[in-house]
């Protein structure tokens, strides 16, 4: 006898010859989810936990919830997938706002909260003098040498830029950006590149539109769309557009952020800037966290611990943890020194959903996610 790890029990029961309808349930049942639920009312607790309770599944409420002592109370929701699943069901006809409830609990059910152990990876260009990691810039010919190597060292994705957003970092003019970025794009656009795809990192319009037009298919925009013309833009080329949270601008970002709860914040803000891209027509989305833009330490660590919130949205999760000073705090080093850390935070984000990460080390990454990949699929 062993013990089985989770994550191979439909290895195991394919081996067994199991009926796939029968391993399909059986997998539900091998997989315990949590939910937070933040100011529920007391009489909607005391019914959620009833209906819990009848399939199997729980909910921690504090004590003097069945007296009724309080009006509205924090919960804790568990159960296996298959079990908050029919939970759900019985709450779609429950009073006290559980309706409300039940349809976000179906939201995540219906989405995995992991991904393949193999992510798309995104190199990053810097076509700046004064981004944070000096390795990362390149202009001209030297950036197309990058690109290059990028590629085949395992990128898919190439996200190129024309001005710093590190913290403290000052905006220069969109003359400036594009005059930074134009020369690099039009060598790429003249080009064949099987299987990659580009990327431009900027919130400028008119960057965004000559990268646009010059065959890029990926708008990455640290604002999230804030500026509707962009959004405009977007739409025109059918770009995939990434929204990133971010708290200020990245001059002021990192003066003293705080959060009360950064993960149910971000979801909030995901939940916002999603419902404004499709007001304009915009499918295509990846949602970023924005690691490292207005947030303490901890606040990049449970937001890479708890990715899995955002796959209830159902679009790819992008991380950009690369060489950032979260590391730093955690184990004092300079940016060059960081490489280890890095793919800590990046192989832990992968475990947790994220699908595309963005970094500076391509070959590095590719080799270890590869390794990733064959400690999940080994039997």
């Amino acid at each position: 006898m062993k013990r089985v790890n989770p994550a191979d029990l439909a290895k195991i029961m394919k081996r067994l010859d199991v009926d796939e309808v029968g391993i399909e349930i059986m997998k539900k049942k091998g997989e315990l989810l949590f939910f937070f639920i933040k100011d529920l009312s007391v009489g909607g607790a005391n019914i959620l936990k009833q209906d819990a309770l009848s399939v199997g599944a729980d909910v921690a409420l504090p004590r003097g919830v069945v007296s009724c002592k309080y009006k509205k109370v924090d919960a804790l929701l568990m159960g296996t997938r298959r079990q908050l699943e029919q939970l759900a069901t019985k709450e779609l006809i429950q009073p006290f706002n559980l309706q409300k409830i039940a349809k976000e609990l179906k939201k995540y059910l219906k989405t995995s909260t992991t991904t393949s152990s193999f992510p798309k990876i995104m190199g990053v260009i810097n076509a700046t003098n004064d981004s944070f990691y000096p390795n990362s810039r390149f202009l001209g010919e030297e950036a197309i040498k990058a690109v290059e190597k990028m590629v085949q060292d395992g990128a898919s994705i190439i996200d190129i830029g024309g001005m710093s957003t590190r913290p403290g970092s000052e905006e220069i003019t969109p003359k400036e950006e594009l005059r930074n970025v134009a020369p690099i794009i039009d060598v790429i656009a003249s080009r064949e590149w099987d299987g990659v795809e580009f990327s431009i990192d900027t919130y400028r319009v008119e960057v965004a539109k000559y990268a646009l037009s010059k065959g890029f298919t990926i708008l990455n925009d640290i604002t999230a769309l804030e500026n509707e013309e962009l959004a405009k833009v977007a739409k025109e080329f059918d770009a995939k557009v990434v929204l990133m949270h971010k708290k200020g601008t990245p001059k002021t970002m990192q003066e003293n952020p705080f959060y009360e709860d950064v993960v149910m914040e971000v979801s909030k803000f995901f939940e916002e800037r999603i419902e404004k891209a499709k007001n304009f027509g915009i499918e295509k989305l990846v949602l970023d966290p924005g690691i490292g833009f207005g947030k303490r330490v901890e606040d990049n660590l449970l937001l890479i611990r708890d990715l899995a919130e955002f796959k209830k949205f159902g679009y790819e999760v992008l991380v950009g943890a690369s060489r950032k000073s979260v590391i730093n705090f955690i184990s004092p080093s300079e940016v060059k020194d960081r490489l280890a850390g890095t793919l800590t935070l990046h192989l832990e984000a992968v475990r947790n959903g994220a699908n595309i990460i963005r970094c500076h080390d391509v070959f590095e990454h590719n080799q270890a996610f590869k390794v990733f990949q064959a400690l999940r699929e080994v039997e």
